[in-house]
């Protein structure tokens, strides 16, 4: 039976609609940073490296390249680390500027995935696929440890809302925001579903 994330793994990628405490150990991850509006046409190019090197890794053993290791599974959602240029930092109280954004999209790898697969799907896909963000795709681990998440229901534009929540639970908890900088994981595909209709995981680091 295939290892599904979401009946696996719920307490990380399924939490209810109010904050909550998680320890997150550490995840192998393709991984592409960039800096932009998300909704301008150029984003799109960044999610599509990382499913095609994503689905690579699924389908390898059609390819005759999966390891021993090996075990079925549904490809995790994408990811994306969000913070702002240093310029906009000067000045929090302005509106949000989507341009300054800087992020770092990525997709969580299954732990078969070493170093030296990895570096063989990235060429197997210059190959199949060539693009050029290819060759800003890295592959690492990531341990976000203690944190603070809840399920955003919603446009990304009240995830503010959320986020007034979530900084309330830590201050009720004596926890402390580590930075602005956040995580998303994206349960719904915007391109399919409502704004209204949104999951999205909001998660940041916590002292």
């Amino acid at each position: 039976m295939a290892h599904e994330w979401k009946k696996a793994e719920k307490k990380l990628y399924l939490p209810k609609s109010k904050p909550e405490y998680i320890q997150v150990p550490s995840f192998k991850f393709f991984s592409i940073e960039g800096k932009g509006d998300p909704n301008d046409e150029s984003f799109g190019d960044y999610i599509g490296v990382l499913y095609s090197l994503s689905y690579a890794v699924k389908m390898s053993p059609k390819k005759g390249l999966a390891p021993e290791s090996y075990f079925d599974y549904t490809v995790y959602p994408l990811e994306g680390v969000w913070d702002i240029s240093e310029e906009a930092k000067k000045n929090p109280a302005a509106t949000l500027d989507k341009s300054s954004l800087i992020f770092n999209l990525m997709i969580r790898q299954p732990d078969f995935v070493n170093v030296e697969f990895a570096e063989d799907i990235i060429l197997l896909t210059k190959k199949k696929k060539p693009h050029p963000l290819l060759d800003n795709v890295i592959f690492n681990s990531i341990e976000e440890g203690k944190c603070v998440q809840m399920l955003h229901l919603g446009s990304y534009d009240n995830e503010p809302l959320s986020f007034k929540r979530m900084e309330d639970f830590c201050v009720d908890n004596n926890f402390a925001r580590e930075s602005k900088k956040h995580r998303e994981i994206y349960l719904s595909d915007a391109r399919r579903v409502s704004a209204d209709r949104l999951k999205t995981v909001l998660r940041f680091k916590i002292l």
